[in-house]
């Protein structure tokens, strides 16, 4: 894939970051971060600013160009892929290796003395200004907010905001109203003595309504904010969707409400306004409750002595703690996952061995049997389908010029899921169509002692799931191998396939304590550059586990796998598996055959069921 070639792009930029028509004083740098004005992951073509800039379109980076550099940020899942999509005006930067400044440093060392540095304040979290502010301030430079985001004055064809139809869900799928959790909301504003709530991040609002929309790709989201007063709603959207009546029955719009619910529907646009005129009307002593992970331009608009800020919101934490209707919903969307990957796998290896098949067929394949099953509605991310060498990039989307055929030769990773009305999915089977090297084996199987560790943990309530990060990696340690991505991060129910406040990862210790309810990833791996990908992908239920003892009557937990499909018993390397973790994979295989076997028989799909059976057939110790 030859990467996009940005000199001219760049050029523009410099030109604009020195034009009295864009900013009141030249800007020797400008920052353009991965996000949108929700700070969201993944995000809509309009505001795929970095990526238009640089080239590199992962899902996670920050470009900054000065008048001589532009050097991009990003993480160990992008080291390869994001050097592969730029070209030499940009130097990589890898996040997390100990020689790699962070931006803050990297200016100070390159930028002249007295430098202003310029970025979109809609676009920057308030947390990150604050850091950087700090850092730059103390070595002579400024941070100033450019109102008009300069990508946009040179992307001439960029195209526009997204404004999609809704979906409004029923009690069936979410298990409480949204007026109860308006209700439950207000009650803790009051526990913290605030009186408004600024809701920023988009599935925070899609989840506090029970509304669903399709303005971000893989994301059931809309744009929109919401102000929640202690007695007043209001939702920031725009578009004609508003009018459609089943969401003006859903929201109650024209029914005769107590006042503290009637919701009034403003234009997308005001919110700042809006929220200076709040900020203005307060007393003293009163507060407003930001994320501090809210746009710099938003968090501003608040005079800082009433502000509120946390690093989760109470709606961050309240959505990854599951209801029963939420749980059963992801349970039911996990079988007919299962069933579609049954299908899949079993059509992979008749057809593998004809030469046939590419990665970008048999990720359609999966998608055409996941749109198979009942309220399928997108997939949750770009289905990573890698063979060989490709499955070493951690984040690979095969596209026509690295497309690959599949073959008996290589070793398969396959990172798939989907959005079903009543939950989300995201699985990871790794396999192989012909016969695994030993050294494969012995790769893969400890890749699944570390999923079997994390997945097997029994731990304290109370404990961070950071602790948990180094479980799925001791067997690699022990050989010393590793792999440089989290262990597992928080799913969303019908909803973002990544959300807080919850995971598994060595890179944050400011994750909220696991508790029963909060839904996980667990997914360890192993990458060998120019060779191969392992990595097994399961999505877990945090529940309660039966303990001899109970310490200080804390209480203790577990995982429950929610996704059900066999692990390739011929990547196992049995002889490294102790008896308890042989036993692990009998009874997950037991379960699978026993859940999975049964709907594939009611769905009448025979031959996947006969494949189902095969790949689930106890593992023996050969002594």
């Amino acid at each position: 894939m030859s990467p996009k070639i940005t000199t001219e792009l760049l050029k523009q930029l410099r030109q604009v970051m020195k034009s009295p028509k864009y900013v009141q004083e030249p800007v020797q740098a400008y920052i353009v971060p991965s996000g949108d004005a929700h700070q969201s992951e993944y995000i809509a073509p309009c505001d795929c600013r970095r990526a238009f800039i640089s080239g590199f379109d992962g899902s996670a980076g920050t470009a900054i160009v000065t008048e001589q550099h532009a050097a991009m940020w990003t993480d160990g899942r992008y080291f390869l892929q994001a050097a592969n999509q730029m070209d030499n005006n940009w130097t990589l930067m890898k996040m997390g290796l100990k020689d790699t400044p962070t931006q803050e440093d990297w200016l100070v060392s390159v930028l002249p003395e007295g430098s202003k540095v310029g970025v979109d304040p809609f676009i920057i979290p308030a947390d990150q200004w604050k850091r950087m502010s700090k850092v730059l301030r103390s070595a002579g430079h400024d941070l100033v907010p450019i109102k008009e985001n300069l990508i946009d004055t040179i992307w001439t064809d960029c195209p526009q905001r997204p404004c999609k139809p809704l979906i409004t869900l029923d009690l069936s799928y979410t298990g409480v109203s949204w007026r109860d959790k308006i209700v439950a909301l207000r009650s803790k504003m009051a526990e913290r003595k605030v009186l408004w709530f600024v809701v920023t991040a988009l599935d925070e609002v899609a989840w506090l309504f029970n509304l669903r929309g399709s303005d971000v790709e893989y994301n059931p989201v809309f744009f929109a904010y919401a102000v929640i007063g202690m007695n007043t709603i209001r939702l920031f959207i725009d578009g004609d969707r508003m009018a459609d009546p089943a969401v003006r029955e859903h929201l109650q719009l024209d029914s005769t409400l107590e006042p503290e619910f009637k919701i009034q529907v403003m234009p997308y646009g005001s919110i700042l306004t809006e929220l200076q005129a709040v900020g203005a009307s307060l007393s003293p002593k009163e507060k407003v409750w930001l994320s501090d992970k809210a746009s710099y331009a938003l968090t501003e608009a608040v005079p800082k002595a009433y502000r509120y800020l946390t690093p989760y919101t109470p709606i961050c934490i309240a959505k990854a703690v599951k209801n029963a209707s939420e749980t059963e919903g992801m349970r039911r969307a996990h079988v007919k996952d299962a069933v579609a990957l049954c299908e899949l796998f079993n059509w992979l290896e008749k057809e593998v061995p004809k030469g046939t098949v590419t990665e970008i067929t048999a990720a359609d394949k999966a998608e055409e049997f996941r749109s198979q099953q009942k309220d399928f509605v997108e997939l949750s991310f770009a289905t990573i389908s890698s063979t060989g060498p490709n499955g070493a990039i951690i984040h690979y989307k095969p596209v026509p010029e690295t497309n690959r055929t599949l073959s008996v030769n290589e070793i398969y990773l396959l990172d798939s899921g989907a959005q079903y009305k009543d939950g989300t999915t995201d699985v990871t089977r790794t396999m192989h169509f012909g016969t695994p090297s030993a050294y494969e084996k012995e790769c893969f199987t400890y890749v699944l002692k570390g999923h079997i560790a994390v997945s097997a943990a029994i731990f304290p309530n109370g404990t961070k799931g950071h602790l948990l990060d180094s479980f799925a990696r001791s067997a690699l340690w022990d050989c010393g191998l590793d792999y440089l991505h989290g262990t597992g991060h928080g799913v969303g129910s019908f909803l973002n396939v990544h959300e807080g406040p919850c995971g598994i990862s060595y890179k944050t210790f400011a994750d909220e304590p696991l508790e029963a309810g909060m839904i996980v990833s667990d997914e360890p791996g192993y990458y060998e550059d120019g060779s191969f990908g392992i990595r097994i992908e399961n999505v877990v239920l945090v529940i309660p586990a039966e303990t001899k003892y109970n310490f200080k009557n804390r209480g203790s937990l577990t995982f429950e796998p929610l996704t059900l499909v066999p692990i390739q018993t011929k990547m196992i390397d049995v002889s490294l598996l102790t008896q308890k973790e042989l036993n692990w994979v009998n009874d997950y295989h037991q379960k699978c055959w026993e859940v999975i076997g049964a709907e594939l028989e009611r769905q009448g799909r025979l031959e996947a069921l006969q494949w189902l059976i095969r790949e689930t057939e106890p593992l023996i110790r050969v002594q």
